[in-house]
């Protein structure tokens, strides 16, 4: 939620419905809300149960609010989204993108299509490049796709199909390298 603002009340007990109600009806009463917060989040912190309403979709009288909020501190605690989450929880989460991990390279065309085969060379492929947990998901959906297009198909999803045709031989030159060295 960050660079999101919103309200929040601290120390709400008992059934948050009624916690809803009550505030969209006070703000509503006090023509703070033209429009009724729709979503309210509920979390519990330092032993206290508090309820953040979002100012997404809502329209209000933020001069309005501010005013109420100073007013009402002693008995709802109110702060705003931006103050309470660096305050005390910390600060925000910085959201990364999630990296997707590059696919290595399988020789899989030319190989013996049996599909224990390709499963074999491909799962041994992904845990030389330190990706043993996806090589048993790529097992484990193969085994129970029951079908060998869906099975050749999934292979796609976890390794770089390549042709064994492709793979780089040594030339004499460099066996000769290995062998004089």
């Amino acid at each position: 939620m960050n660079n999101k603002e919103g309200l929040i009340l601290q120390g709400c007990g008992g059934d948050m419905q009624e916690w809803a109600d009550g505030i969209n009806s006070t703000l509503a009463d006090a023509d703070i809300l033209r429009s009724p917060f729709d979503k309210l989040y509920v979390f519990e912190n330092e032993g206290l149960t508090n309820i953040m309403f979002p100012f997404e979709d809502v329209e209000l009288d933020i001069g309005k609010l501010a005013m109420w909020r100073l007013q009402t501190h002693e008995q709802f605690g109110g702060t705003w989204l931006s103050d309470y989450v660096p305050n005390r929880l910390g600060g925000f989460i910085e959201e990364k993108p999630a990296q997707e991990q590059k696919k290595p390279d399988c020789p899989l065309v030319g190989e013996d299509g049996n599909i224990f085969n390709l499963m074999g060379i491909a799962s041994k492929t992904l845990k030389r490049n330190g990706m043993a947990e996806q090589a048993k998901e790529m097992c484990d959906r193969i085994m129970s796709s029951g079908d060998y297009r869906k099975a050749l198909s999934i292979f796609g999803e976890y390794v770089n199909v390549t042709s064994v045709y492709d793979e780089p031989e040594e030339s004499e030159d460099e066996e000769m390298e290995v062998t004089m060295s």
